[in-house]
Order: structure tokens, then sequence, then C-alpha cells
């Protein structure tokens, strides 16, 4: 059996070519004794995203807010096991109070929009947390 050149070369081009996934950085969050609430510090660039996780009660509200100079950053709150976002900021906004359906660990996804992201853009930013 023959193989086309076209097809041949097709294959070496896509094996060349870099992988575009996403760098995912991974944070539990502990607030400290006596304390409900953390706030974090950070950057991110591009395609990076951080997924910072909390252990959350049913019937907590769960306080966040997301500063920073940069627009195009956003996060969204997923319950554990969930498919779909809890909360969006990017439809949302950057703040919100919510409270917690089910106990478990929850994920605070920080990340870029896709064009600042493909720009190669950085974001500084707080993160504030607080739950009651």
């Amino acid at each position: 059996m023959k193989i086309p050149h076209n097809i041949i070369l097709a294959l070496m081009l896509l094996a060349a070519t870099p992988g575009f996934a996403n760098d995912i950085r991974r944070e539990a969050v502990h607030f400290n004794a006596g304390s409900s609430g953390s706030t974090i510090n950070s950057h991110l660039k591009g395609y990076q995203s951080v997924q910072y996780t909390l252990a959350l009660t049913a019937g907590q509200k769960l306080s966040a807010q997301l500063d920073s100079r940069n627009s195009s950053l956003y996060f969204n709150i997923t319950a554990p096991g969930a498919d779909a976002a809890l909360y969006n900021s990017s439809i949302d906004g950057n703040g919100t109070s919510i409270t917690i359906p089910s106990s478990g660990k929850y994920t605070i996804s920080v990340y870029l929009m896709r064009n600042a992201a493909r720009r190669g853009d950085t974001a500084e930013y707080t993160l504030t947390l607080y739950a009651e």
C-alpha cells in the first residue's frame, strides 16, 4: 500500500505543531486559624489559569471578589462533580455572594478571556474569598 506524499507531509506538520493546552495551576485555599477569609495576590499570563479549591459546607455563604487592572480577567465557581459553573463572572461580574448548595470541595477558576490569552496578556490580581 502506497501512502500519498501530501498525507505524509500533513502528518509531519501536525507532529511538529506545539500543543495549545492550558497551563493550569492548582492550589488549595485554607483560611488561617480564627479567620473565615483569605486574600490571594497572584498573576497569570496568556492561556494560564489557576484553580483554587476550597472545602465548603452546604448552607455557607461564599463571597468572592476578583480585582485586576486587566478587564479580560474572570473567574468561575464550580461545585464538586458539576459540569457547568455555579457562577460565571464574565456574565455576572467579578464579585458575588452565593449560598453553597452542597458540601464538598468547590473550585474557583481564574482565567483570561481567549482574546487576551491569545495576545499573551499578563494579569496581576487580588482574589478575596470569605465564607461564613
